[in-house]
């Protein structure tokens, strides 16, 4: 699978959900790349904003799309990466406000 093929898999489940993609078509790609790099390296896609220990146990809550996701996007219109982010953020009707890191930091 390529960056264009798994764009367009993850856009057909996730714009159902009120989820889409940034529409800085570049950085998507770009963060697609980093998942599948990801998936080789781990065997499954981390979240390419975080730093992921391998072990998919500890790492389950960074696995994209990541737990922290649905709150991002609600509260702030983006997820932490700015991967996934709202209609009415891609459309420029709220601001892009800067989303905190919320993963605990043992991690």
């Amino acid at each position: 699978m390529n960056a264009e093929n798994l764009m367009e898999t993850l856009r057909k489940s996730q714009e159902p959900k009120g989820y889409f993609f940034n529409k800085d078509r570049e950085m998507v790609l770009a963060l697609m790349e980093s998942l599948l790099t990801n998936k080789n390296r781990y065997g499954y896609m981390a979240c390419p904003c975080r730093l992921a220990s391998g072990n998919r146990e500890l790492d389950k809550d960074i696995i994209c799309p990541c737990v922290y996701r649905e709150e991002d996007v609600r509260r702030y219109g983006s997820c932490f990466c700015g991967l996934y982010v709202s209609k009415d953020w891609n459309e420029e009707k709220i601001p892009h406000e800067y989303v905190p890191e919320r993963r605990p930091p043992a991690f």
